[in-house]
């Protein structure tokens, strides 16, 4: 299915929830070499939601329907963003990835950060994975799985 079919469908859904918006934007994710659709409205927090939950049932119903098109499973790689929500969200985890790495080298030790969902802990182990010195794992169960940072000495440096 290409971009601009995925486009439709959320319009569609937009206007079952009788939503209204401004306009969908496309793009080429960075690191993901997916697309990122991108919802400009002036009503974000009916499609964001407490803690971005709304988007990420959008993004689940959505990408379930292009799947169900497409006859393609295993996920399909875009992902919807709502006035930049999740584009900031991501820099936001990013650089307190970077924080809490800079803190376990500091200590030379493992450092634990808050609970979060495995979209967000795949955004961090990605974001930390090409420090040699690092290592990250999830732990945890549930709700209060969370992302472990790990120091490693690294020898002949």
């Amino acid at each position: 299915m290409n971009k601009e079919e995925i486009k439709i469908i959320i319009k569609e859904l937009l206007g079952r929830l009788s939503v209204s918006h401004d306009d969908i934007l496309i793009f080429e994710a960075e690191e993901e070499g997916t697309a990122r659709f991108l919802i400009k409205t002036k009503e974000p927090e009916v499609l964001i939601g407490h803690d971005g939950m709304n988007l990420l049932a959008i993004n689940h119903v959505v990408k379930r329907i292009v799947e169900k098109g497409t006859g393609e499973t295993g996920g399909v790689g875009f992902i919807i963003d709502v006035n930049d929500y999740q584009k900031n969200k991501i820099e936001g985890l990013r650089q307190k990835a970077k924080m809490m790495a800079e803190r376990a080298r500091f200590f030379k030790s493992s450092v634990s950060l808050e609970p979060m969902s495995s979209y967000e802990r795949m955004i961090v182990h990605s974001y930390l994975a090409p420090f040699p010195d690092l290592t990250t794992e999830s732990s945890g169960m549930g709700p209060g799985r969370h992302v472990v940072i790990k120091y490693q000495e690294i020898s002949g440096l």
